[in-house]
């Protein structure tokens, strides 16, 4: 889908809100932040691929707009990049090479599903989410320039690029402890590999952020949230490499405009 259909489907789902099509209520904003996702074993063919990641850092923006229901309730609709994914770092996992495979054959052994080495990886995957949220904020005080919010709703995902990034080097071994090293000598990572391909293009979840704002003048203010999002569905196509569930802490600062007046 085209970034500019996907800006169509966000000002239509904005404008059935609002079918007389008057912007007395809305809200635009612009907001940009860090994301620190994480890759999250799901299902029951966990496997030593899939487990033992832990967060990585990423970037994570978007544009918003929202219309007020009343002075405590408001609907948000967003168009967001969001870095996902994770990282490992030290003796991991990796699928037997068919090199390896031959050589345990020629030896009239059966090779393992899996060797270990000592390395860097990462998986970095970027969606473009949208999500519908429901917003309950108020003023700290009455006529108060602050005003604190919290929203939660679904999100709907869209896979725009996978890639797994590896570096460093490391001899093979057929077990964690590193007590068995396969013949061969060390063997180096250095490689970024698209996996696009292995993972499925849409996912759903959940999305949610608690925030404060400072408005200034007759319609703009300032914001500062931190929440996070969680995929619902698992992301790889297949079992061989098990099951995982993207997910991510996200801190943001934001400008937002009223359109209209403010009670």
């Amino acid at each position: 889908m085209k970034s500019n259909q996907l800006i169509l489907l966000l000002m239509t789902v904005l404008l059935l809100l609002d079918p007389s099509g008057l912007l007395a209520q809305w809200k635009a904003s612009a907001f940009g932040g860090i994301s620190i996702p994480n890759l999250t074993a799901g299902g029951s063919e966990n496997n030593p691929l899939n487990t033992g990641y832990s967060s990585r850092l990423g970037a994570d923006f978007g544009l918003s707009g929202s219309y007020r229901l009343s002075p405590l309730f408001s609907l948000e609709a967003r168009l967001e990049y969001a870095a996902e994914g994770g990282k490992k770092s030290g003796v991991q996992a990796l699928t037997t090479p068919d090199a390896v495979a031959q050589y345990y054959t020629s030896q009239g052994m059966t090779p393992p599903p899996y060797l270990y080495a000592d390395y860097k990886s990462t998986a970095k995957l970027n969606y473009l989410i949208i999500p519908i949220l429901a917003d309950l904020g108020w003023d700290l005080r009455r006529h108060s320039p602050w005003r604190f919010y919290v929203d939660a709703g679904p999100y709907f995902g869209i896979l725009l690029s996978a890639k797994q990034v590896t570096s460093g080097s490391s001899p093979l071994y057929a077990d964690a402890g590193k007590t068995q090293e396969i013949p061969g000598g060390p063997q180096s990572f250095d490689a970024t590999s698209d996996i696009k391909d292995q993972l499925h293009k849409a996912n759903f979840g959940i999305a949610g952020d608690i925030g404060i704002s400072y408005a200034f003048g007759l319609s703009h203010s300032l914001f500062v949230q931190a929440g996070g999002n969680y995929g619902l569905l698992n992301i790889q196509k297949g079992t061989e490499n098990g099951r995982n569930h993207v997910g991510a802490a996200i801190a943001n600062l934001g400008y937002a405009y009223r359109f209209g007046k403010t009670d």
